[in-house]
């Protein structure tokens, strides 16, 4: 129970269909089964309550709140009722993203809206619930704050919107970090590499016309650690970590979830 009775909001705690589990549904799992009270926050409010559910139904704490992280207000509005519900915020934990469902593309192909809108929920969503979570966080004298970034961000990945949001979510999160670091607030980024999750494998199968298992077979083939994607519980479990007691002298850390992939960057 390394949460014990902290109030943990996770930002895209919803999924796309799929067959496996998204990094923000797990993580929600896992926050709960470690005695967090949960608030599944997700532009799809169905898709929240389902995790929702979930977690009550293996007798955890979770409320659902629908926000779109594009909207301030809808933002600014799911944290008040967190606040209003709970009196405190502990944890934030900030997991949503879009690439190619969001037309992204190369460099010479992307258009000003498909980039405008990669930047609005990759970059500044997070931006804007780290904004109104913040002055609750401060003025308690403590918080965690973990941002799903990506390995794009280091490397080689074609599409421009998706890298380059996820390269300033890192460069954010060390802003955080050391501008929060005297109220005793951390922020630290994950970095998942490929993993099995609807987004990156079921989205990507759809867009390309590809069946799913022949897109996760091209990608299990990259991973170094035993040619075989990682799945949402790795990055859950990373995110666990980052936002419990035994990480409390960690903060502006990018941390990589990859299976090895980033050493083979290097």
């Amino acid at each position: 129970m390394r949460l014990q009775d902290r109030v943990a909001m996770v930002v895209g705690a919803g999924q796309s269909p799929g067959e496996t589990m998204g990094n923000g549904r797990a993580t929600a799992i896992t926050f709960a089964r470690h005695g967090a009270k949960v608030v599944s926050v997700d532009r799809d409010l169905a898709s929240a309550e389902d995790t929702a559910a979930m977690i009550r139904d293996e007798g955890g704490q979770a409320m659902a709140l629908a926000a779109d992280v594009k909207d301030e207000a809808a933002v600014k509005a799911a944290v008040d009722e967190c606040l209003g519900q709970h009196g405190r915020l502990d944890i934030l934990h900030n997991n949503v993203g879009i690439s190619i469902a969001g037309n992204d593309a190369e460099i010479t192909e992307i258009t000003v809206e498909a980039f405008d809108h990669c930047v609005a929920v990759n970059l500044r969503g997070m931006v804007l619930t780290c904004k109104h979570a913040l002055p609750s966080m401060r003025e308690q004298g403590s918080g965690a704050i973990i941002n799903i970034s990506s390995l794009a961000a280091w490397s080689v990945y074609p599409l421009v919107a998706y890298k380059t949001t996820k390269a300033a979510v890192v460069a954010m999160t060390e802003q955080l970090a050391i501008m929060n670091a005297s109220y005793g607030i951390r922020a630290n980024v994950i970095l998942p590499g490929l993993m099995d999750t609807p987004m990156a494998v079921d989205t990507r199968a759809k867009t390309l016309g590809k069946s799913r298992a022949d897109v996760a077979a091209m990608r299990d083939a990259q991973v170094p650690l035993g040619k075989k994607m990682g799945t949402a519980w790795d990055v859950a479990n990373a995110a666990l970590f980052l936002a419990s007691d035994e990480a409390g002298f960690i903060t502006g850390v990018s941390l990589p979830v990859d299976g090895g992939s980033s050493v083979r960057v290097g």
